[in-house]
Formats: structure tokens, sequence, C-alpha cells
């Protein structure tokens, strides 16, 4: 159903073709670097500098003589493992609570819709800085963090959606054929709320995406020296003038993945629009 969708939308198939051009980068990184990523050569080399023993660093050195091209490529699988990672267990949680609290609605509505609407009202880097602060930077804490902070927003959609779709016709059948509350959740309610909440998913994950690179940039994402996106600037940024190869890789890379999970969400609009 949806790659028919996506071939209705250039918009649409211009986003996967991004989102799989960085899964192929991680998936082929050991074939792709030309260097190991913690690897130190020669400080801030220059863009297409030879390397000592053979070879080019592509996009130059960092300040610790790092090829950047490497600690680009191996950043990847980063970024494709926990903003995926952060993003599904916000949603399984979200989508349960909000497929929860729109149904049975009452009190278990309330409570869930207040406590969401408390973790919404702080702002989001506050909250990751809070949280990691005393957790640790760590890949889990890193995607707990994100889950805890996403998950209000989706059971937010969720809750919307169900309460719209438990006063169709087709949920009042399953009533009366007696199904009980699970079946008629997660086997006529949840189906019919896909199309949304796929595009949704598509578009959040560009937002995680662009949390991880501030979570990097700001010392809190990976800790060193595993390649990080939002690292590789902060730790380039102090030259970043006189010498902008040290951050313009990282900061495209991020904006070019958070555009294709945007465009892909659009285009997932718009096919099913159609």
């Amino acid at each position: 159903m949806y790659p028919a969708v996506l071939f209705r939308s250039p918009v649409g198939l211009a986003g996967a073709a991004i989102l799989l051009f960085w899964l192929a980068v991680a998936a082929f990184a050991p074939w792709i670097a030309p260097f190991s990523p913690t690897r130190s050569f020669m400080p801030v080399a220059p863009m297409m500098a030879a390397a000592p023993g053979g070879g080019r660093f592509w996009l130059g050195t960092d300040l610790l003589g790092r090829d950047l091209l490497s600690r680009l490529v191996w950043g990847t699988r980063s970024v494709v493992v926990y903003a995926p990672l952060a993003t599904a267990s916000a949603y399984v949680i979200g989508i349960a609570l909000g497929l929860w609290a729109g149904y049975r609605r009452g009190v278990t509505d309330m409570l869930l819709s207040r406590t969401a609407d408390l973790v919404l009202a702080f702002p989001v880097v506050p909250l990751y800085i809070v949280l990691l602060s005393k957790l640790g930077s760590s890949g889990f804490n890193i995607v707990f963090a994100i889950t805890l902070s996403t998950t209000p927003g989706v059971m937010r959609i969720m809750r919307g959606l169900t309460l719209d779709l438990r006063e169709q016709a087709y949920v009042a059948a399953a009533r009366l054929r007696g199904e009980g509350t699970l079946a008629i959740l997660f086997l006529e309610i949840l189906p019919n709320a896909r199309a949304t909440l796929i595009a949704d998913a598509c578009m959040r994950l560009g937002y995680v995406v662009t949390a991880i690179g501030t979570l990097g940039f700001l010392g809190m994402g990976l800790p060193p020296p595993t390649p990080d996106w939002g690292g590789m600037i902060e730790e380039g940024r102090v030259l970043a003038i006189l010498f902008p190869h040290l951050v313009l890789p990282p900061c495209l890379a991020i904006v070019s993945l958070a555009l294709g999970c945007s465009m892909l969400a659009d285009g997932l609009r718009r096919g099913e629009g159609r």
C-alpha cells in the first residue's frame, strides 16, 4: 500500500531516497570509510589532503587529526540506530496510552492527559539536560530521555484519533459481536489510525535526529571517541570560521536526514489524500 502511495508523490520518493542513502552508508560503513574513525593523523588537514601512507582526507581532519569522512560515515550508525529506536519506543508507549485514554475516557483520560500536559510543559532541551546530567550520557539514556519527551505528544495524537474512531459504526458492530476492549482497540481502532500515525512517525523521526544532534553538540551525546555528528560540530566549532570543513559535513548530514524524514512524511500525507 505505502510503496504505491510514495510512487504518487515525487516529494515522498525523494525523501525515501535520502533515507535509503543514509541507511546504505550505515550498513556499508566499514567499506566506505577510508580510515578508522578514531585513528589520529595530522590535525586540521585541509580537504583533499594526501594522507600519510596513501589515500586522501576527502573532507579533511578534525582538531585531533581524525579523518572527518570516516567519522561522518561511522557516526551514521549511531543516528540510524538510536533515532528509530527512540521514536519506536515513544510510539509503542504513546499509542497504548492514547488508545486507553481515548476509549475509556473519564478519570483515566483525565489523569493520563494531565500527566502528558505536565511533561509537555517542560522545554525539551532543558529536560534533556536535567535527565542526562543525572543519568549520564549513553545510548540507552539518550533513548530514554527522548522517549520520555516524545511519548506525551504521540499519546495526544492517538487519543484524539481514538475519540473520533470509537464512535464509528464498525466499533459499535464489534461491541455487539461481544469483542473485548483490547480486541476493539488493536484490531478495530488502531488499524484505521495507521495512515496518520505513520506519517507523523516519519516527521517525528526527523525531530529525533535533530534532538540527537543537539545533545551531541551540548556534550551530552555518545561518549567519546564514539563518532557522533553533534559531537563533531561541537569539537570543530572553535575554529569553524577559519576551517568551515570541520562543521559543515556533520551539519549537512543532520539537515539532510531530517529533511528526508520530513519529505517522506509529506509524501505519505499527499499520497493518502489523493
